[in-house]
């Protein structure tokens, strides 16, 4: 394991409590390490022959005061589909993408006015199947913190972002158990969390919340204060079991649904 726990432990002093000089160092070892992580779980292509429709999302990483935080969006009220949701800059994959981090990249510049150069791309991570029955791969990649958002307010309303541990170690969460289109039961995770910057609650759930857990876990190393569907000692193995499991148990569900 090539992580360092200790440096992204929720609440650590280790880098606080360091010169400036040393705590710029820590940071940058550990964020390096959280880098190495990343690229261990990288799936790269391997789903892509699936015949689902596709769709990515980015999960900006960005450093502040010497903790990872991830930035995500809320839907815009004038959307049809899920208005006002917490969700992650991305979409639909459109014909003149050349692959999932493409589409996830452009859809990050019209959403949030993030330039696709301004991302330091890590990897992909274990994709999932939404309600609409697309196959969504989050792509994971760096930004700057001094990247200023400009929000499309065609389709989103708010950008914030939220310290990554958050979602290892959350001070308000619930589970609920959800039954999928195709009949399959998954946990559901729904986190609260009280943004001091805009002085309100944002509610962060479903999918959204699914690889944002993932994330965590991965460059953590460590296990959650709740439960979730892994083999955390496995972690790679037993998320692409539950994967490959959702997939199969929807794929076979929608083929009894079309033939007679």
């Amino acid at each position: 394991m090539c992580y360092d726990s200790v440096t992204g432990h929720e609440g650590s002093t280790f880098t606080a409590l360091l010169p400036l000089g040393a705590a710029g160092t820590a940071r940058n070892r550990w964020s390096r390490e959280a880098r190495c992580r990343l690229r261990e779980f990288d799936v790269g292509d391997k789903f892509c022959r699936l015949p689902l429709p596709r769709a990515a999302v980015l999960l900006p990483l960005v450093v502040r005061r010497g903790r990872l935080h991830l930035l995500l969006t809320v839907r815009s009220m004038q959307l049809r589909r899920s208005p006002g949701e917490v969700c992650f800059p991305g979409g639909k994959r459109e014909a003149t993408d050349k692959d999932d981090i493409d589409t996830a990249l452009r859809e990050a510049k019209e959403e949030v006015g993030l330039q696709p150069e301004k991302v330091d791309v890590i990897c992909r991570l274990m994709p999932g199947i939404d309600k609409m029955n697309n196959l969504v791969t989050p792509v994971v990649g760096f930004i700057e913190d001094t990247f200023q958002v400009t929000p499309n307010p065609d389709e989103v309303s708010e950008v914030f972002v939220v310290p990554l541990e958050y979602f290892v170690k959350p001070l308000n969460y619930k589970a609920s158990t959800y039954e999928t289109s195709s009949g399959y039961l998954t946990r559901i995770h729904c986190f609260t969390y009280d943004d001091q910057e805009h002085k309100r609650s944002f509610k962060i759930w479903g999918l959204t919340a699914h690889f944002a857990v993932f994330l965590a876990l991965v460059i953590f190393g460590e296990r959650p204060t709740f439960e979730v569907d892994y083999d955390l000692d496995n972690l790679m193995s037993s998320s692409e079991n539950y994967f490959i499991n959702l997939y199969v148990i929807n794929h076979y569900t929608r083929k009894l649904l079309v033939c007679p």
